[in-house]
Parts: structure tokens; sequence; C-alpha cells
């Protein structure tokens, strides 16, 4: 049997870390440790060592068709453990310090019309909250479920999803956070036999916001896509950091996240700065996988820092296809004087190639509200850097 060992410490691959549901199994995270080395400790509040303002009950609310199912269970449920324990210690400590859970069920055979809706509340400044929040998709059902955060406060919490067998699932989680919000999340996604998802991460607000989904698929014939937008100005961070475990044979993953930087060397803020990390791992026994990983980035000013870091880790020789691609640059030229050539100006030919160049992403969210809020918030943006 294999033994996995605490985080920070040489581990047997990327999907073995060390888990606990107690944060008292943790380490103090420090600077030097792998998983915590590009986010800046001093601005996560304590949440990595105890050390975090007074805590307030997480304000979740949960609106969705009435064949769904929402109840507040206990953290010992089987249920609410079903796609794991969390890998770090803020996620540990999210969890040590959740009363309990919200569990929202969708019945077996369901084909969900209208979307989930879970909105997460911050309680403020000074103020911290952890919250424990699983979906579970019942054999053969369809749903969108969209969980969108937004107020101010610092929240850590576990996302945990549940894709059953023969289900189709499209997950959209939008970090809509007032600008002096710190979160940390960490989202762990089991898909059953056959089954389907699409998650999709959207990030534009919030101080510090650091994402962190791990999809294990538990039998054959899994698919899942991970897609994700993220736009940083003067003052913000925000960490995608994702791992895919290819354990069973014959399953399939795609992933494409993009993300746009914007700074000023004249702000007293610290600079605008992202980092993606993807992990994508096929074990030995996961033969026939077919996975590859993208992460584009746009750094549109001077004076701001994008990450780009793709993994894969691969075991076995047999399988369908495996690879990765990420960037870091500033948008084409040659798709400028394109425009330009036509008599664009050079300010809104820079807006349309910036628009097309997340659309991609973008046309992807099935939620055609979230979708034109989403494109109105790049909009947003790029007026902010004209100005």
């Amino acid at each position: 049997m294999v033994e996995t060992v605490k985080n920070a410490t040489t581990h047997n691959n990327k999907g073995d870390l060390f888990s606990s549901f107690n944060v008292e199994d943790f380490e103090v995270p420090g600077g030097r440790d792998e998983v915590w080395r590009f986010v800046s400790l001093r601005r996560l509040r304590g949440l990595h060592n105890g050390k975090f303002a007074p805590q307030a009950p997480a304000q979740i609310a949960v609106d969705g068709p009435s064949e769904v199912t929402v109840e507040q269970v206990s953290l010992d449920d089987e249920r609410v453990r079903a796609a794991g324990a969390p890998v770090d210690r803020i996620a540990a400590q999210a969890w040590t310090s959740s009363e309990n859970a919200t569990l929202v069920s969708v019945p077996a055979d369901a084909e969900l019309a209208e979307p989930i809706t879970i909105t997460v509340t911050g309680a403020g400044a000074d103020v911290t909250t952890f919250g424990t929040i699983v979906v579970e998709t019942g054999t053969h059902s369809s749903a969108t479920v969209l969980v969108k955060y937004e107020g101010s406060g610092t929240h850590a919490d576990n996302v945990n999803w549940v894709v059953g067998e023969g289900s189709r699932l499209n997950a959209v989680v939008d970090a809509d956070w007032e600008l002096d919000a710190v979160h940390v999340g960490q989202q762990s996604v089991v898909v059953k036999r056959d089954a389907s998802l699409r998650h999709h991460v959207a990030t534009f607000g919030g101080e510090v916001v650091r994402i962190t989904p791990r999809v294990v698929f538990e039998a054959p014939g899994g698919d899942a896509e991970l897609t994700g937008v993220y736009f940083a100005d003067d003052g913000q961070y925000i960490e995608n950091r994702l791992l895919v475990d290819h354990a069973v044979p014959n399953c399939r993953s795609n992933v494409l996240y993009k993300g746009a930087l914007q700074g000023d060397k004249s702000s007293d803020l610290p600079e605008a700065r992202t980092c993606w990390v993807g992990d994508v791992l096929i074990r030995a026994e996961a033969e026939g996988t077919d996975t590859y990983e993208t992460n584009r980035n746009l750094v549109l000013t001077d004076g701001a820092r994008a990450d780009a870091i793709p993994n894969l880790e691969i075991e076995t020789g047999e399988i369908a296809g495996a690879g990765h691609a990420a960037t870091v640059g500033r948008f084409d030229d040659d798709q400028l004087f394109y425009l330009r050539s036509r008599g664009i100006r050079e300010e809104d030919a820079t807006r349309l190639i910036i628009r097309g160049f997340f659309n991609e992403v973008l046309n992807q969210i099935p939620v055609e509200s979230v979708r034109d809020e989403l494109i109105a918030r790049v909009a947003g943006e790029l007026e902010r850097n004209a100005n």
C-alpha cells in the first residue's frame, strides 16, 4: 500500500499529497514550501497559521429548482467526505472551523432546466468566515450549479463535487469579491463512471484569491473540462493551482485557462500578479488517457507579472494523448496591425483583440446571464486601463 506524507516533504507524486480533515495534522507553511511559494503569506491574514481575525458564521444561501435537496449536515457525514480530505493547512482550517456542511443533492435521472445558485457572502472587513459545501449529482442526472462569491472579508472554504455515474454537471465558480477580500478555497472533485464535468472559474475581484481544483477519476469513461478566466489589476494576486488525477483507464480531460494583467508603476499598491499551476497526473493503471492543458496570459502594461507552470506526470506510455502549453506575453502585434490597417483606432483594436482572447473561454459558460456579466467585466477592466 502506498503511504502519503506531509506537504512540503518528498512524496510519491502530485496525487499522493498528505490529506487530513484536522488542521493540527498540518505544519504551518513557510514561504519556501513549493505549494505556497508564489503567494505572500503575509497577505493571507492569518489563514495559514491560525492567527486570523475573529470568526463569524459563513453566509451561504442556496436557490434552486424544487427537485433539489439542501441540507445542513454533520462534517462526519459520509456524503460530505466522499470527495476526500483537505491537502493543505488552510483547507483543513476551513474544515475544522466549519460548524457543519451545506449539502446540495440532485436526484437521479433529474434534468434540471434552471441552474442551482449558491451564494457565499463575506461577513465584512476584519471578520473571518469558513465554509464547507458539497454538491452531489445522482445517476444519469443533468445540472448546472453556480457558486457566486460576493462582499468583503476573509474567507476560506472547501467546495466538493461528487459527479454521479453517467451524470452531467456544469459547475461555474464566480469569485466576484470586493477588492478588499481574501479568499482561499480548495475544490475537490470526484468523477464517477461515464460522468461528464464542465468546471468553470472566473476571478476578477478580491485582493488575494487562491482557488485549487483537484479532479480525480473514480471509474472509466469520465470526461472533465476545466476552464478559467482571470483579470488582475494593481493590488490583486490571483492564483489558480489545479490537479487532474487520471487514476483509472480511458478517461479524458482538457484544461484551458486565460488571464490578463494590467498595472501602474506609479501606484502604491503591490504589482498586479497572477499564478497558474496546472498539474496532470497519469498513473500507471490509467491506460487510454487523453489529456491536454493550456494556459495563456496577456500582460497589458508594465508593472505586472504572470507565472504559468504546466506539469505533466506520466507513468504509462499506453495513452491516447497528452500535452500542455503555456504562454505569457503581449497581445499579437500582427492582429493589431491588421485592425488598424482597416481604419480601427488603436485603443478600439486593442479592446477587440482582448475580448476575442477571453471569448474562447467565456463562450463555454452555460449560464447566459453569467456569461454576459463576465463579458461586461472584461469591458470594464479595459475601460479602466484606458483611463
